[in-house]
């Protein structure tokens, strides 16, 4: 099991639901254009095409020019897919650990804040990076959007080492302050620990896959990520099974109908797996198979931005750009990590099969959440593009028409969850103890967050819109609205203030973004949004030094 989404690509939530923010590019708030908005025409109407856009794109597919529909579309299916790619680290991970315990399954709730805790610290600079490029690439500064990368790709590389090594040894202390219910202190703490301890270690194999998949969102391209997630979830598809249960009592040799044969080999080998750290384990290879071949097309190859070796060597004035730009969202993504550490705190303090349940819930609503982050990924390279681009007005209709789009669609999945949530919950877990109240908690806290589907689409789609803008504070803002006062804040009151119990939990996870959404729209409407972050001298310079240093 993952756990552990790009910190660009999940945002922060309650653990494995990335549904209350979300990284990205960001930056400060420039005064708006003072352009209004254009509604002469349906969602989606666009200008003629011109053939300009990035490098390579078919005028008609252009992200700056023509159709509106279209470029939504192809930049957000493959996210979609990515997503999709992303849950199935996690569900084939709950899938595999529901057969060995269910404490398994509460101890990637209780890690996963943990963990984000400190790679939201590199994450904000990875989204710095997508945005840059982003609008470089809208502005046909190319060779500047090859240099941010490089510079994207070193900052970020240095902190997962550094993080990586200080999150091994803060596991134990991080997990101490946890004020855990006896019998989870007991049985769910301490996997726990062996599940972090593995990825920590791992850490810098896993963020060179998560700084390429952002930086190529901001050159436009999706689709190159999404088949190399492919290779990635294959693999751990692979590998999971036989780290967690070795040739004892694996669930995929019953499934194949090859028990003599997993027989055999556990008497040749006496392997016997290495339970929830194998899942672990399963996942580092896993995605450090996806950064090499991540790092081999965008140094090696034409795919993406035009970067060089070379463009690793410290520029200190990009540096600066990224810093600024990503301490915004990195702050947004650090205080949104706390927040999860302390919904966690919280539900901690319940039985084992609460915390199973929000745990599972979490991963269920992961899957819901998937047409909300492609189209508020894409929305995010949609403005930061067009803005680059200069052209304000066709970024705010992109941006409606991404809201009306999503809204529709998170409508129609909440209504499949309310019909469906006993089937959906209880197909995760086998017959292993606290299994039926697990499954009892689990089918209330899918029906009660169905109720914010449609709001999580909206939360997600002026998230995205601020962050391509290079309004990184008001996504900052939002998302600490969304989770400290909509979530922690109401979970608290029902539970502690009120008494509700279990059901606190619930209905307090669903408040937070029906509060995000309300605010983004509200915010979006003032219109202080519509200026680019870079600036034309800025791209002439880099360009100019380049060429004349010989920089092809």
């Amino acid at each position: 099991m993952d756990g552990t989404n790009s910190p660009d690509e999940s945002g922060s939530s309650d653990g494995d639901d990335p549904s209350a923010s979300g990284g990205g590019p960001s930056g400060a708030d420039p005064p708006g254009d003072g352009d209004p908005p254009d509604n002469s025409g349906p969602p989606g109407d666009g200008d003629p095409p011109s053939g300009d856009g990035p490098p390579g794109d078919d005028p008609d597919e252009s992200i700056t020019e023509g159709s509106l529909i279209r470029p939504l579309y192809q930049l957000a299916w493959p996210i979609v897919v990515i997503q999709l790619l992303q849950v199935t680290y996690n569900i084939v991970d709950t899938l595999y650990l529901g057969r060995l315990s269910a404490d398994a399954v509460g101890a990637l709730s209780l890690a996963f804040p943990l963990i984000f805790l400190l790679i939201a610290v590199a994450g904000g600079f990875t989204s710095a990076g997508a945005i840059l490029v982003a609008q470089f690439t809208g502005a046909k500064g190319d060779r500047s959007a090859g240099l941010v990368a490089g510079q994207t790709v070193m900052v970020v590389g240095v902190l997962s080492i550094v993080l990586g090594v200080a999150g091994y040894f803060y596991t134990g202390p991080a997990l101490d302050l946890l004020p855990s219910d006896a019998e989870t202190a007991a049985e769910v703490v301490p996997l726990a620990a062996d599940y972090m301890e593995v990825i920590f270690l791992g850490l810098p194999l896993m963020f060179g896959f998560f700084v390429f998949t952002a930086l190529m969102r901001g050159y436009g391209d999706t689709r190159t990520p999404m088949f190399i997630m492919v290779v990635s979830v294959a693999a751990n598809i692979l590998l999971d099974p036989f780290f967690i249960f070795g040739f004892e009592n694996n669930p995929l040799f019953t499934w194949l109908g090859l028990g003599g044969l997993e027989a055999s080999l556990h008497a040749t080998t006496g392997f016997s797996g290495i339970g929830i750290e194998g899942a672990a384990l399963a996942t580092i290879l896993s995605r450090g198979i996806a950064t090499g071949i991540g790092m081999f097309l965008l140094f090696g190859t034409g795919i993406g931005p035009a970067v060089q070796l070379h463009h690793l060597k410290p520029d200190f004035g990009f540096i600066e750009d990224i810093i600024r730009l990503g301490t915004p969202t990195m702050i947004e993504q650090s205080t949104s990590a706390l927040a999860m550490v302390t919904l966690t705190a919280i539900v901690v303090t319940f039985s084992p099969p609460v915390v199973a349940a929000y745990g599972l819930g979490n991963r269920i609503i992961s899957v819901v959440f998937l047409p909300a982050m492609g189209v508020g990924r894409a929305i995010d390279t949609m403005v930061g593009q067009n803005l680059g681009a200069e052209r304000a007005d066709r970024a705010e209709r992109s941006v409606w028409l991404a809201v009306s789009t999503v809204t529709g669609v998170m409508l129609l999945v909440g209504v499949i969850a309310v019909t469906f949530a006993e089937p959906i919950v209880s197909v995760f877990l086998g017959e292993v103890e606290n299994a039926p109240a697990t499954i009892a908690h689990g089918v209330e806290y899918l029906r009660v967050r169905s109720v914010e589907f449609a709001f999580i689409g909206v939360t997600q789609v002026m998230l995205g819109a601020f962050r391509g803008a290079g309004n990184t504070k008001t996504a900052m803002f939002i998302s600490i609205i969304t989770l400290w006062v909509g979530r922690v804040g109401t979970m608290s009151l029902l539970i502690f203030g009120l008494g509700w119990g279990a059901s606190g939990i619930w209905v307090g996870m669903a408040i937070g973004n029906i509060v995000g959404a309300i605010l983004g729209v509200l915010w979006f409407l003032r219109g202080t949004w519509k200026e680019r972050y870079i600036e034309e001298e800025q791209i002439e310079s880099v360009v100019g030094e380049q060429m004349s240093s010989g920089d092809d």
